[in-house]
């Protein structure tokens, strides 16, 4: 019995690794996260841009849009629900079980907290992860810029409580990642500006798809229409070739 989290990258089909793929195509049954039994989420859509109408894909619901600083016991009711579906469905029949899971199952997944929930209930099954394109690596493609260079550090902040880890990290001067933070761009882009650094930072949404932006943070007009899963890359100061600050 093996459950696979498989990273499908940021919703571009074509960003996916061949690992990925070859686990889909030869998995018993691939689970998706979606929000509603009848609404398709983008790592299903890249998912069936490979396998077509497969019966074999499987929605699983979560409460992927609930914020973590407010009540949690819908999203843990949801990883209970879906625990136990896949746990009764390696029991049952064996096999693999892929989940598939946007960017990396290793960063800020759901597959985690699925993860943990499946072994406690069915200790025998072997847990295995497939890494995906993460979004702060899609964002420095399209915007062509390098995340880090010589000694520079890398930050990554999960925007989903306040912006007060946000100006600490920018104090450190490496680059910064903001994820999620498309609830409060606004109080981000702000912080950002106060620090000097908002024509260094860039802005992406929806990436992977056709309504993806990747444009200068300051540029961006909508704070207040931006998605949940928008992320924000903020670049150290920098001079000449390897001339770090």
């Amino acid at each position: 019995m093996r459950l696979v989290g498989v990273g499908v990258g940021p919703g571009d089909p074509e960003m996916l690794t061949l690992a990925a793929l070859r686990e889909m195509r030869e998995a018993d049954t691939v689970y998706v996260p979606v929000l509603a039994p009848d609404e398709q989420g983008r790592a299903e859509a890249v998912v069936r841009a490979h396998l077509g109408s497969d019966e074999r894909v499987q929605r699983l619901v979560f409460a992927l849009a609930d914020p973590v600083d407010g009540p949690q016991e819908r999203r843990r009711r949801h990883w209970d629900d879906a625990a136990e579906t896949v746990a009764k469905r390696l029991r049952d029949q064996g096999g693999t079980v892929v989940f598939a899971t946007l960017g990396d199952p290793a960063v800020y997944s759901t597959f985690s907290y699925l993860a943990a929930a499946v072994a406690e209930l069915l200790t025998e099954v072997e847990i295995v992860t497939v890494p995906g394109i993460t979004a702060m690596q899609a964002t420095a493609s399209q915007a062509g810029i390098a995340l880090t260079e010589g000694s520079e550090q890398l930050t990554v902040i999960p925007m989903l409580r306040d912006v007060t880890a946000l100006r600490e990290a920018l104090r450190a001067r490496g680059t910064v990642v903001a994820y999620k933070g498309g609830r409060r761009l606004g109080e981000l882009r702000e912080a950002i500006d106060d620090c000097g650094a908002l024509d260094r930072s860039v802005y992406a949404e929806h990436l992977g798809t056709p309504d993806a932006r990747v444009l200068p943070l300051a540029e961006v007009s909508d704070v207040d229409d931006a998605p949940y899963l928008s992320t924000v890359v903020v670049l150290p100061p920098r001079g000449g070739r390897g001339e770090q600050w």
